[in-house]
């Protein structure tokens, strides 16, 4: 059979940043390779886990094929986590500015956004790291097949992918999720972004419209109003960030409040229309009607698994267009040749979760391997300013589950680092199993929970109890003392008064 070449791909606006982007990710003059005899794996899709199976298999001496149908490096490299939150730090140099003075700082012509050169810096950026995803790397440095087009499934041992025929031991899916596009009338025909778009501005929409405040509305939505647009969040919950902690939550809330985000919340988006004014949605808060005028509409209310296209029927792996691809505990799907990893089929969609996911795959997969998904402790974050960092229980969860706990409640407040910087707002809540210091769950509100979560994670996946952490020395001042001092609060509750009497007898007699 001979060798295809592939599609060609575009990224707004081809400068020489994106240009460079596809030349690693898609290059256009790419030929696929003349397939193998036969794949001992075959993974379809190149973001996280897909790239991490193909790079882990190939590194132990198997026989690997991946097919990509857009860009190597998936969401998290192109549309998600390297794009925003070079957004984000340009965004916080303006959160800086609007409160030098609390810090003594006089900046007296505020902070003046070229938002175009943020766009810019954006875009160099996720080029210059983009070739570590390269097809050129995984083809002739990593010994892996990589193949343009999109896969499908013609039978329990082929996929084809640009008119050629790929045979495989076993295959893996990780081809991912997409923004979800609500049935709201008229707002395809008024325009929207996502995620997926976003990115792609050069000029900076005056008016907003974010709908949708989970994660990454809410981060885009923080983002855009420090970067000088006028910003509306419409949720249709009482709170953003519903699914964190509530008191996390809350935190954030006021902070947006503060900057000038429009928050309209228990709200319902009855339709979308354009005018000359601009793009006019139609919504009810509350039983009340009403409508706003913006220049765009951000729309951020989930995501959607990439299902279409795998011709999964045909080779039995059942799955749902909401939730995606049905597996085992093992990541094993219906079909026990297929596996899959990553946001296709997996509850908790981020980048380090999919990666460890990708990790116990090769082991299943390559070794007849039991590795389960339930065994991994799973941190993340939102990064807003100030972060949500979670791991494990919240309080939430803990009640449903009938599990009952101690919680030790730390707020910055009492962090001395956390007072010089300015930054007293967050606390830190460790929850234990009651009457143990074994931890279940931990949330944090800090301006960089997300690098702090990490010990606590460390501590539960290690089975490192709260009271060995007050006996960690960690540097003085550093906001992480916090936790040292959830540590030091459970051994107080160790002080029982039976304890604290043999203390007093024992200090009296050796007086």
């Amino acid at each position: 059979m001979s060798q295809s070449k592939v599609d060609r791909v575009t990224v707004p606006p081809m400068d020489e940043h994106n240009q460079k982007l596809v030349s690693y990710l898609h290059p256009p003059d790419w030929v696929n390779p003349q397939p193998a005899s036969s794949y001992n794996l075959v993974v379809i899709g190149a973001g996280p886990a897909g790239l991490i199976v193909a790079a882990g298999a190939a590194g132990l001496g198997a026989k690997v094929a991946l097919i990509e149908k857009h860009l190597m490096g998936g969401d998290c490299l192109n549309v998600g986590c390297v794009p925003s939150k070079a957004l984000i730090r340009s965004s916080r140099i303006v959160g800086d500015i609007w409160n030098a003075s609390k810090f003594g700082v006089n900046v007296s012509n505020g902070a003046e956004v070229d938002f175009a050169a943020v766009m810019e810096r954006l875009r160099r950026i996720r080029a210059g790291i983009s070739d570590v995803d390269s097809v050129q790397r995984y083809q002739h440095k990593l010994g892996v097949d990589v193949f343009l087009g999109s896969g499908r499934f013609t039978s329990n041992s082929t996929i084809e992918v640009a008119g050629q025929i790929l045979r495989f031991k076993k295959a893996v899916i990780a081809t991912g999720a997409r923004a979800l596009q609500p049935q709201i009338p008229g707002l395809q025909e008024a325009g929207y972004l996502t995620n997926e778009t976003v990115f792609n501005l050069t000029e900076r929409p005056q008016r907003l419209a974010v709908i949708g405040a989970g994660p990454i509305g809410c981060e885009l939505a923080q983002a855009f109003r420090r970067l000088g647009s006028e910003v509306v969040l419409l949720h249709k919950n009482a709170q953003i960030l519903d699914k964190e902690d509530a008191d996390a939550a809350k935190i954030v809330q006021q902070a947006f409040v503060r900057e000038g985000i429009q928050l309209i919340l228990e709200s319902q988006i009855e339709r979308v229309e354009k005018t000359n004014a601009g793009k006019v949605i139609y919504y009810k808060c509350q039983g009340k009607e009403a409508s706003l005028t913006v220049d765009e509409i951000i729309v951020s209310t989930g995501r959607s698994p990439n299902v279409e296209g795998l011709n999964l029927e045909a080779v039995g792996v059942e799955y749902n267009t909401q939730t995606g691809v049905f597996v085992n505990d093992n990541l094993q799907t219906t079909n026990p040749r297929i596996y899959a990893a990553g946001d296709i089929c997996m509850k908790h969609k981020f980048t380090h979760a999919a990666d460890f996911a990708a990790r116990m795959v090769i082991q299943n997969t390559l070794f007849f391997g039991r590795k389960k998904l339930s065994a991994l402790t799973i941190p993340w974050c939102t990064y807003t300013d100030p972060e949500i960092a979670r791991v494990g229980l919240g309080d939430r969860e803990a009640k449903e589950k009938g599990i009952d706990v101690d919680t030790f409640l730390i707020p910055f407040s009492q962090v001395d680092r956390a007072i010089i910087d300015g930054e007293e707002e967050g606390f830190v809540k460790i929850h234990v199993k009651k009457g143990s210091d074994k931890i279940l769950g931990a949330t944090i509100v800090a301006r960089h929970a997300g690098d702090t979560i990490g010990e606590i994670t460390l501590a539960m996946v290690n089975n490192i109890g709260l009271g060995k952490i007050a006996s960690t020395i960690h540097p003085y001042p550093t906001q992480a003392e916090a936790i040292r001092k959830a540590g030091d609060a459970y051994n107080r509750t160790r002080l029982t008064p039976f304890v604290k009497n043999l203390f007093n007898r024992w200090l009296a007699w050796t007086r």
